[in-house]
């Protein structure tokens, strides 16, 4: 059966580019903001700008042109990486954004078809159905059984019914369908519509920051907020000394920029929003920054079971005709009670099939009867999937005035509203168990007579004559228990939470290896518990069965308030409040609705449940990086800091070994380091049998912070080491200057591949690829042999030209104050194993 317009033509390819160009594109587009500008803008706000800008200007004031000049450039250099960092950030994003468009169906030039929504133009003839979202301001033409929900708009939460009358047939962008069908004519698209007028007055709401955000944020104010203090001690110190206002300042501004952890917020979104795009890349899309964070820390995944679990391929296995008390196979011949259930059942199903079960038995129905009767007979009324438990039903007329009125749904839904006695119903219960047994789905269906146009408000009144069930098998995914496997092994606990009854649900669960498929709880029972008692019942209880909206909200909000970090799956308009409810709401991306898919924080485009393992295996190698990137700026800072003030303060003899461009000089070669190099390493082999980080968990934990502080502090303990050796060897401030430097470089490049890993050896983690790794090495080790050895370089910086002692024992003392830390990760792995041979033992 082609998809009936109802005679609709639409508009066609002329009139589209006609509209188009005369009320343009079905976008809000709110008022642009000049991207240079507002860049520049940022950068002025930086503080490590502000702070280079005022070196530079005195540098030109007090005659050192050549230092100004370097500062200078220095700006150009650190705005272009802040730019580039942003930029990519910022695309990353848009891509984002750009592929989560929704779709929506149009009739043009007779025809359905599929298109993006911006593509709407004013005139053209949308077709809206339950579970999608309205794309534009429109005048209904057509619609049955039509319900909208406009919350959004009105801040009503129940929905409203519509139709083609005058003073009740406008529906606005923006709104989501909740029932039946219609088709309705764009009146207006874009700014132009309600939605988009609404939008222009909210445009400036700056978006909530993410709780790892804050703290990053905290952290860094907290660093300039000491280093304020320490600008102000150093600017008094070397005062009292010099006597000299700008040069002390200078100095104090040398300081100032050695604690400036700058690379820190930096390194955060380039993190988060690279790892949304490498998500995207694997068929995973997210929408919220916030769950690349929450990605990690996710403990429990419930997922439906059809189509998430099972292939959502419906075929049809076995009908039983309650007439005949007989199964029959439909890929056989059938007696007339087997076609006749075949013939109502399909009528019960959408004119134009999309659930696999509908084409299933459109499918029989062709197969069956030589004789189409379809092309015959039109919707007159219908009555969308509802009720406890679910049914649905359709009436159809012909032109002779013929009414058919069937329905189907859950097989207990027709027991109450049919002539069944007692013993007729048990029998039926019974043939339900036997088929739900074999993991089929099962469907009751009904036929009803009725005389006159007054149709009954509920389906459920209608005096049903019980035909007989319908049985489907949807086999298990071939990957499932490999699936439910990861989750496990990853400390995540799964629970099936489904609309099908007990019977099915078991056999399946159990065929894909689902642990605890042997308990479950249906929707009514649980409802019927208090708060508490949910909340104690849900972990223990791993299958829910014969689910419906309420229940499955209040299975994700016990689990919250257990203090488990949930991921829920979903597709259907029904799964809307529990996806949005869940810390992680995923959405299928073929078979989900448009509400689901709004409503979820994260759609999987292939409807494929492994890409989930796959996206908290990225969530956790985010989060462990961004860790490593943000431990190394600690560890590596604290030297800069201490080499700047120890001298100082305690009156050596050298006291100002760098000046602001040294400084700079460190931080334009050990930045990349972090927002680059450790972002690109990849996840670490033992990240998906560690158990969920809690989310609750603050990321500067003080065992984290304490062992950067120790690997700063010893890298310190080197550098000063060899500063007091330089002096007691007699060499002059510019070699000593040197070899400090030399030895700091050469601890910045053991502590990048230290530091890849706190667990495994650098050995381990050498095999590691990461094709940046050479490459800013590669990079750090060329400028540090250009200012060790060309002429104009060394002069500049006020470096002098080493032997080849002095460099080795630079270089190793860099080394050494890095790689002890390897003797603290051989214990860690000892340990490891000592527990786990005990395990074993026991």
């Amino acid at each position: 059966m082609a998809i009936n317009t109802f005679g609709i033509v639409g508009l066609n390819k002329e009139e589209v580019l006609s509209s188009r160009l005369k009320h343009g594109s079905n976008t809000i587009a709110f008022k642009k903001k000049n991207q240079i500008i507002e860049a520049l803008k940022s950068l002025i706000k930086e503080p490590m700008v502000l702070l280079l800008l005022a070196a530079s200007s005195i540098y030109f004031i007090v005659g050192e042109i050549g230092d100004g000049i370097f500062l200078a450039v220095a700006i150009v250099l650190v705005a272009t990486i802040s730019l580039y960092q942003n930029s990519k950030s910022k695309t990353a994003l848009d891509k984002l954004k750009k592929i989560t468009q929704p779709n929506c169906n149009v009739i043009r030039e007779a025809e359905v078809s599929t298109i993006a929504i911006e593509e709407l133009v004013v005139g053209d003839s949308i077709m809206v159905e339950e579970g999608t979202t309205i794309p534009a301001d429109a005048s209904i033409v057509h619609s049955n059984d039509f319900l909208v929900n406009e919350s959004l708009l009105t801040g009503e939460s129940f929905s409203i019914y519509k139709d083609q009358n005058k003073d009740n047939n406008l529906i606005f962008m923006g709104s989501y369908v909740t029932g039946g069908l219609a088709i309705a004519t764009v009146t207006a698209i874009g700014a132009n519509t309600k939605l988009g007028e609404i939008g222009k007055s909210v445009e400036e709401i700056d978006q909530e920051k993410t709780p790892l955000e804050n703290q990053i944020n905290n952290f860094v104010k907290k660093m300039i907020l000491g280093g304020t203090l320490f600008f102000i001690i150093v600017w008094i110190l070397n005062y009292r000394v010099s006597l000299s206002l700008l040069d002390s300042f200078l100095k104090a501004l040398t300081l100032a920029m050695s604690i400036l952890p700058e690379e820190i917020p930096v390194a955060f979104t380039t993190f988060m929003a690279l790892g949304a795009w490498r998500l995207m890349k694997q068929g995973v899309i997210v929408k919220q920054m916030k769950t690349v964070e929450s990605l990690g820390s996710a403990t429990v995944i419930c997922v439906d079971k059809t189509g998430t679990i099972t292939q959502n391929r419906m075929s049809l296995v076995s009908i039983y005709s309650i007439g005949t008390k007989e199964y029959q196979d439909p890929k056989k011949p059938l007696n007339e009670a087997g076609k006749e259930l075949i013939r109502f059942s399909m009528w019960a199903s959408e004119p134009i099939p999309f659930d696999p079960m509908e084409v299933a038995l459109h499918e029989a129905y062709s197969n069956t009867y030589s004789v189409d009767e379809r092309k015959d007979y039109k919707m007159i009324h219908e009555y969308p999937l509802g009720g406890k438990p679910p049914m649905m039903t359709h009436i159809f007329q012909n032109s002779k005035g013929e009414k058919i009125i069937a329905a189907k749904g859950a097989p207990e839904a027709f027991l109450d509203i049919s002539n069944l006695d007692s013993g007729e119903k048990e029998e039926i219960l019974e043939v339900i168990k036997n088929l739900a047994k074999k993991g089929y789905r099962v469907l009751g269906v009904g036929v009803a007579d009725f005389s006159g146009e007054n149709w009954p408000k509920l389906q459920q009144e209608f005096k049903f004559e019980y035909k007989g069930l319908v049985a489907f098998y949807d086999p298990p995914k071939k990957n499932i228990e490999h699936v439910f496997q990861g989750f496990y092994k990853a400390g995540i606990n799964v629970k099936i939470i489904t609309g099908d009854i007990a019977e099915t649900s078991m056999a399946i669960a159990k065929e894909t290896g689902f642990k605890g498929f042997e308990k479950h709880m249906t929707g009514d029972q649980l409802m019927k518990l208090s708060d508490s008692e949910i909340q104690e019942e849900v972990l223990t209880t791993q299958l829910f069965t014969r689910m419906f909206p309420e229940a499955k909200l209040r299975i994700i909000n016990a689990l919250k308030v257990k203090g488990e970090i949930v991921a829920m799956t979903g597709d259907g308009i029904n799964d809307a409040p529990a996806l949005k409810a869940a810390h992680i709401g995923i959405a299928m991306g073929k078979k989900g609705t448009e509400i689901a898919k709004q409503a979820a924080s994260l759609i999987l485009l292939e409807d494929d449940l492994e890409k989930m393992v796959d996206a908290i295996a990225m969530g956790r190698r985010i989060y462990t990086n961004l860790k490593k990137a943000i431990q190394y700026i600690i560890s590596i800072h604290i030297p800069i800091i201490l080499i700047v003030s120890i001298p100082l303060i305690l009156g050596w003899i050298y006291p100002n070994i760098f000046s602001p461009i040294h400084i700079i000089l460190l931080e334009l070669i050990m930045g990349p380091t972090c927002s680059i190099v450790y972002e690109n390493e990849p996840i670490e082999k033992d990240i998906m049998t560690k158990k969920p980080r809690p989310i609750s968990a603050t990321f500067f934990n003080w065992k984290e912070l304490t062992t950067s502080v120790l690997q700063g502090l010893v890298i310190t303990l080197g550098t000063l080491g060899i500063y007091q050796f330089s002096i007691s060897s007699g060499y002059d401030e510019a070699t000593t200057r040197t070899m400090v430097f030399t030895t700091l470089i050469s601890a910045n490049i053991f502590l990048t591949f230290v530091n890849r890993s706190f667990y495994y050896s650098s050995l381990t983690t050498f095999k590691y690829e990461n094709k940046l790794i050479p490459l800013i090495i590669g990079i750090t080790l060329g400028i540090t042999a250009m200012l060790l050895f060309i002429p104009a370089f060394t002069r500049f910086f006020e470096f002098e030209l080493l032997n080849l002692y002095q460099i080795i024992l630079s270089v190793s003392i860099g080394l050494i104050s890095v790689i002890w830390y390897e003797l603290v990760k051989w214990r860690k792995r000892s340990q490891h194993r000592i527990q786990s041979n005990q395990v074993s033992f026991n």
